[in-house]
């Protein structure tokens, strides 16, 4: 599936949840210092960085809705004001054999990536600044920057929708955008070796309708345009700056305490 099916595949499935009834909101118990949303998902995505092709793939599903610190306190993302949480993201391996252009690179396992952010909110603004730790094979670091404007459009129907942007360090764009001499001497590719920098800029939407008042649907679509030294790199070229996203799945709030 190429990136233009992939935009029609997201206004599509735009308009069809927006269509729909419900919202979403902070069922847990007030007292309880942990509240988490934990589901499943699947999405449709670019098979590796800078593809024109895409895959299907399931996705797990975190929302952290409160979470406490034993030093710092309490901290609530769905209140007005401050919030810290945790953050983690996970990338599929990548293989030689996923793209002719790719011949003679090496394989990139699966990375999780691990770290906190901080942001802020009123009523109908989110703000918010993650930094993640790559590990298993990739040694680097990456941030993401976002705002979103979230909007009830039905009753039970929420839907958060804004700006967002990322950055890396050197060693994580060279793992992912990078190109050896051994490499380049290998495949198709010409050796290249970018910096840190931006990474991508682009636009993330979530539409949540809650079934009950704690089980919820989302579905979620994203566009990210690869900028700067990754916009760049010869795997880039060979591919797609236009990265596409659409994916729907389910999630059941938990509420708990681990310090009392």
């Amino acid at each position: 599936m190429r990136h233009r099916s992939l935009a029609a595949l997201l206004a599509v499935g735009l308009l069809t949840g927006i269509a729909g009834t419900g919202g979403s909101a902070l069922a847990g118990d007030s007292n309880s210092q942990y509240v988490l949303s934990l589901g499943v998902g699947g999405m449709a995505k670019p098979t590796y960085p800078g593809a024109d092709s895409y895959i299907f793939v399931p996705y797990p599903i975190v929302d952290v809705g409160r979470f406490y610190l034993p030093v710092l306190g309490q901290s609530e993302a769905k209140k007005q004001g401050f919030f810290l949480y945790p953050s983690f993201s996970l990338n599929g391996e990548r293989k030689p054999s996923d793209d002719p252009s790719l011949k003679g690179t090496k394989k990139i396992p699966t990375v999780l990536e691990a770290g906190a952010g901080i942001g802020y909110r009123t009523d109908w603004l989110r703000g918010f600044v993650a930094v993640r730790q790559a590990f298993n094979g990739v040694d680097g670091q990456v941030s993401d920057l976002g705002l979103d404007f979230m909007m009830p459009v039905a009753p039970r129907v929420t839907l958060a929708l804004g700006p967002r942007a990322s950055l890396a360090s050197k060693n994580y764009m060279e793992t992912y955008f990078g190109v050896t001499g051994k490499e380049a001497s290998k495949g198709p590719l010409t050796k290249y070796k970018p910096d840190s920098g931006f990474e991508s800029v682009g636009v993330a939407a979530k539409l949540t309708y809650a079934i009950t008042d704690r089980t919820d649907v989302e579905l979620k679509a994203g566009w990210n345009r690869l900028v700067g030294q990754a916009a760049d790199s010869p795997i880039v070229k060979a591919g797609s700056k236009d990265q596409w996203m659409v994916g729907i799945g389910i999630s059941h709030q938990f509420a708990f305490d681990l310090f009392r």
